[in-house]
């Protein structure tokens, strides 16, 4: 549909209507005698040319995956289209509920910074975020061309100055919105010498733009759930470790990208006793850490009430997990510590056995093979003692670890146990030190690798003295 020409807004230049075809119509040239066709066959080349251009930036975009890198590739690929070296843009949600943020093409962080310093309504990108936070019509929000800004006397003071020390004399803003969420934020390419896009150039851009705009909205979402569950996991678990005397504790926890249900927790008991546990309840989401949430708030009160008994402690949460999620299961550790005695009962459902590090041994707890809670209609196993030396350490983890190494169940074990087995004399004194050697060793890509990035990361060291 072919718009008609749009009143000016706050200064908004809206000379440039969306056109209705995949490129504008060409100016009449005047045909070539005796060639006929061969205008009209290039004039299809240059649009074959155009959409073969659209369709790979789209795909490119379209496999992007974070907030970050899309912004990335829309100022990329928007330099490529508008032949300009650098830019800028800008996410701000027109709800206000965020995220907020820049991302720069030829720019280092200090010049970022320096363009924060200019006024927002004396930019380009400022005057698109302003008339859309201001509720202008999406229609009503069109390109911003600067040719030549130094020409220009209505130039801000500050713009001027920030532009000769950064070395750009033209821009060319376009803004990010959708009809269904409105403005996402803006972008402005920057030129090093007075120009502006051809129109051919301008269509293109346009046509990404428009795109790039409901991908963006999307990521906008995304961004803003994981946000949300990520932070109802950090008040689900707890904020810090309890101390007991005779123990020292450190625990390393990442989520996974869909946020999943596993926990840990370290709970001082009567007499002196301390409780420690990790488990991981099926699923992701926030459905999954509601019911990690309650798991691990129920374990607690039965801890308190038998935690000398691991078992009745297991058996009162799987049957809590059986009449209240019937269609989740759940697998758990618990381990009763009387630090004074370096006692440690523990009992598992379906759990990974805990690894014991210390000077003269690493090895891992022989634990009896369980189901997972609800499983089974009654589930019991039988708990084991140990009697860790002083200065040992005793590992407790989630399956993420081990599902992360993208190896085999069998290869994920030995890789654990040699990189516990490979911690350095000196760490050994510092459980946090431990817990950060073997996430170092099992993960060479980090505990933000790519493999197994869904997996939540649990690891829990209890250092006896």
């Amino acid at each position: 549909m072919n718009a008609p020409h749009l009143p000016k807004v706050a200064g908004i230049d809206s000379t440039v209507p969306p056109p209705a075809h995949t490129v504008p119509p060409a100016a009449p040239v005047p045909e070539a005698p005796g060639a006929p066709g061969a205008l009209i066959q290039d004039r299809l080349a240059g649009w074959v040319s155009d959409l073969t251009t659209l369709h790979e930036l789209t795909e490119r975009l379209s496999r992007t995956a974070t907030l970050d890198e899309a912004l990335n590739e829309v100022l990329r690929a928007g330099a490529a289209l508008v032949g300009a070296r650098r830019g800028l843009v800008v996410v701000e949600p027109a709800d206000g509920l965020g995220p907020d943020t820049t991302v720069g093409l030829g720019f280092a962080r200090a010049d970022l910074g320096y363009l924060e310093t200019v006024p927002r309504a004396a930019t380009a990108y400022g005057r698109l975020l302003e008339a859309s936070a201001a509720g202008t019509p999406l229609a009503e929000i069109t390109e911003i061309a600067q040719p030549d800004l130094f020409a220009d006397e209505t130039f801000d003071p500050r713009h001027r100055e920030v532009a000769r020390r950064l070395g750009y004399a033209a821009s060319y803003a376009l803004p990010l919105a959708t009809e269904a969420t409105g403005g996402v934020g803006a972008a402005v390419w920057l030129y090093d010498e007075p120009a502006e896009p051809a129109p051919r150039r301008r269509h293109l851009i346009g046509l990404y733009v428009r795109y790039a705009a409901e991908h963006l909205a999307r990521l906008v979402e995304f961004t803003r759930a994981r946000t949300t569950v990520a932070t109802l996991r950090e008040e689900l678990l707890p904020s810090r470790l309890s101390r007991v005397a005779g123990v020292q504790l450190a625990a390393r926890h990442r989520a996974g990208a869909r946020g999943g249900g596993d926990w840990y927790d370290a709970l001082p008991l009567p007499d002196a006793a301390l409780g420690l546990s990790v488990g991981s309840v099926t699923g992701s989401g926030p459905s999954a850490v509601a019911a990690m949430g309650r798991l691990r708030a129920s374990l607690r009160a039965y801890a308190v009430m038998e935690g000398e008994d691991p078992v009745a402690v297991l058996s009162d949460l799987e049957l809590l997990l059986r009449l209240t999620e019937p269609a989740r299961s759940a697998t758990a550790l618990f381990a009763y510590c009387e630090p004074a005695l370096r006692k440690v009962v523990l009992a598992g459902a379906g759990h990974s056995p805990p690894l014991l590090v210390g000077e003269r041994r690493t090895e891992f707890v022989e634990t009896s093979l369980s189901a997972p809670l609800g499983m089974l209609a009654c589930w019991e196993a039988p708990s084991v003692e140990i009697r860790p030396e002083p200065g040992e350490t005793l590992l407790l983890y989630t399956d993420g670890l081990l599902h992360r190494t993208g190896d085999a169940m069998d290869r994920a074990f030995a890789r654990l146990h040699a990189a516990a087995a490979s911690v350095p004399k000196a760490a050994r004194e510092d459980p946090g030190a431990v817990a950060d050697h073997v996430l170092r060793t099992v993960l060479p890509e980090g505990i933000d690798g790519a493999a197994g990035r869904d997996e939540d990361v649990v690891l829990l060291a209890a250092r006896f003295e």
